[in-house]
């Protein structure tokens, strides 16, 4: 009986989730050394949302593996057809990427220098973001609180778990919920600082977000 040494799966064929068509490549293999996702779009779709990793101190590393994709970082345009690397050589620099042809790919890879990866778990919070963008906050909250039961512990689980309860009142769930997502990964504090989700609960005496 032979011994399973390595797992093969094609891009196009990796079921597709979220916004911008995402890959969930490390949640299908089940790596917890680095971050890898891959998103598709047509022309004109955004691949790589408008972010920066300062809260994180995450490097993003990002690789166009197919069609051609504008990158913007700190206002710099960058031109990226196939085969392109952009490397934003710091973590507090603004990027976006905009897919500049029909079938763009762009992989990205990420990691925190000298720490071990740490999963947040965003892969099974991606179902609820539409919700939250619809102010569907109940359904929000149902598929989050799903996720939680399936994933304990997973730092963006919680985190976004505890906006949707403090947009429905759910102060107690709300500010247990927050308090723990910011225990596991303390980068969520300036996060949850500007975060209107959390205007409710902002001044709670258990929190140190105001």
């Amino acid at each position: 009986m032979s011994e399973e040494r390595y797992s093969v799966a094609r891009l196009d064929e990796m079921p597709r989730k979220g916004r911008g068509n995402w890959a969930q490549i490390r949640a299908h293999f089940g790596i917890e050394a680095f971050g890898v996702n891959a998103w598709t779009g047509d022309e004109g779709d955004t691949v790589i949302n408008d972010h920066n990793e300062e809260g994180s101190g995450q490097q993003e590393l990002y690789y166009v593996v197919s069609g051609r994709a504008t990158f913007t970082v700190d206002g710099e345009e960058v031109d990226a057809p196939a085969g392109t690397f952009v490397y934003p050589d710091d973590p507090a620099r603004q990027r976006t990427a905009v897919a500049a042809e029909a079938g763009t790919t762009v992989l990205a890879l990420g990691g925190k220098p000298g720490e071990a990866y740490r999963t947040l778990g965003w892969e099974w919070t991606s179902e609820a973001f539409p919700f939250f963008g619809e102010e569907r906050y109940q359904e929000a909250y149902d598929v989050l609180a799903a996720a939680e039961r399936e994933h304990p512990d997973m730092p963006g689980v919680l985190y976004n778990l505890a906006c949707a309860e403090a947009r429905l009142g759910k102060t107690d769930e709300a500010v247990a919920h927050l308090a723990r997502a910011i225990e596991l990964y303390p980068a969520f504090t300036k996060l949850a600082r500007d975060d209107p989700d959390f205007d409710s609960i902002r001044d709670h005496p258990s929190l140190s977000i105001a």
